[in-house]
């Protein structure tokens, strides 16, 4: 049975959350792999099986684990979010951690996709068309769609060509998950749209339109985050 920390202030969902994830990289369970059931990691960590269901939950926005139903969960990339250089994984107000997160994204993300629009090279777009694509295809199918959403907004940022932007990735790569693990697919239409219209103005390589477009995109996203945390404040 798992032994917890005293000492670890993290809410019991996240050090479980933690666990699992050393389980799955230390067995270990191989990507298309089901990992045990509820009841039986719920056992084996001796805690509830809604914790379980928090830790896993954790897991699926993160784009590790997939629950698939009435067969079970499977294991779907092991590529964790280590790099965190800002120590993002300790701010413990995820609702206020977005929105600090989309005030960045605004300041940079928009002018960005206006560089990509300059530097790209015709590899890079033929990339950043399948990432969209594929994105598209794995959301609209009820898949993970998440870590495919954070490779496209990566490559946006490789096509800028500028060093300082790719430093930033990791920036991107965690408010992309945090929104996610609020949201849970709010923003399926908007999300596909504004994909869309940012690649196309991209690989037309109209930086005005490039800028708008992701503009739009996350603005969308901020403005479902503040509502989202109005319910909140609301209710507590």
């Amino acid at each position: 049975m798992y032994s917890f920390d005293k000492k670890n202030k993290k809410p019991l969902g996240a050090q479980i959350e933690d666990e699992l994830m050393k389980y799955i990289l230390q067995e270990p369970v191989e990507p298309g792999q089901k990992i045990p059931n509820e009841f039986e990691l719920a056992e084996w960590f001796g805690v509830g099986r809604s914790t379980i269901r928090e830790a896993v939950k954790g897991l699926v926005s993160r784009g590790i684990l997939e629950v698939r139903r009435g067969s079970g969960t499977y294991v779907i990339s092991t590529n964790t979010l280590d790099e965190d250089p800002l120590g993002f994984g300790k701010m413990e107000d995820k609702y206020k951690m977005a929105l600090d997160l989309f005030e960045v994204r605004l300041m940079i993300e928009p002018e960005i996709a206006a560089i990509a629009c300059r530097n790209a090279d015709e590899d890079e777009l033929v990339t950043l068309k399948r990432l969209c694509d594929e994105t598209e295809q794995l959301y609209q199918g009820g898949h993970n769609h998440i870590s495919k959403d954070i490779e496209f907004h990566t490559c946006i940022a490789r096509c800028s060509k500028n060093q300082v932007v790719e430093t930033l990735v990791p920036v991107i790569n965690t408010a992309v998950y945090t929104f996610a693990n609020l949201t849970h697919r709010l923003l399926k239409e908007e999300t596909l749209q504004t994909h869309r219209a940012i690649t196309e103005a991209i690989c037309k390589r109209d930086s005005v339109g490039a800028k708008c477009a992701m503009m739009m995109h996350l603005t969308f996203n901020r403005q479902t985050i503040m509502r989202l945390l109005e319910e909140r404040d609301r209710k507590s």
